[in-house]
């Protein structure tokens, strides 16, 4: 009879332990997610704030392009490539 309460009462502590366990890593996992939820909205912001940049770049670059130029000729096509770029993205707006 002894025998089978201490293989009870170790039970019943070993099931402590695992319910013990469970609580904390359940607690873990809820700050992991929130952990997450916050990490991938930074991301989404930092990855917004470079298409903004790179959008920035291409017209510098766009600018200093005509701007540099002494060509008119050069100056002229480079403008018309501009304006039909600038239509595709209407014609796309309009769709």
């Amino acid at each position: 009879m002894q025998r089978i309460t201490q293989v009870v009462e170790l039970l019943e502590d070993k099931i402590h332990l695992v319910v013990k366990r469970y609580v904390l890593l359940k607690e873990e996992n809820s700050i992991l997610r929130r952990n997450l939820v916050e990490l991938q909205q930074k991301l989404n912001i930092k990855e917004q704030l470079i298409q903004e940049q790179e959008t920035d770049f291409d017209s510098l670059q766009h600018a200093k392009t005509i701007q540099g130029s002494d060509n008119k000729e050069k100056t002229t096509k480079k403008i018309n490539i501009l304006i039909q770029e600038i239509d595709k993205c209407i014609a796309q707006l309009s769709d």
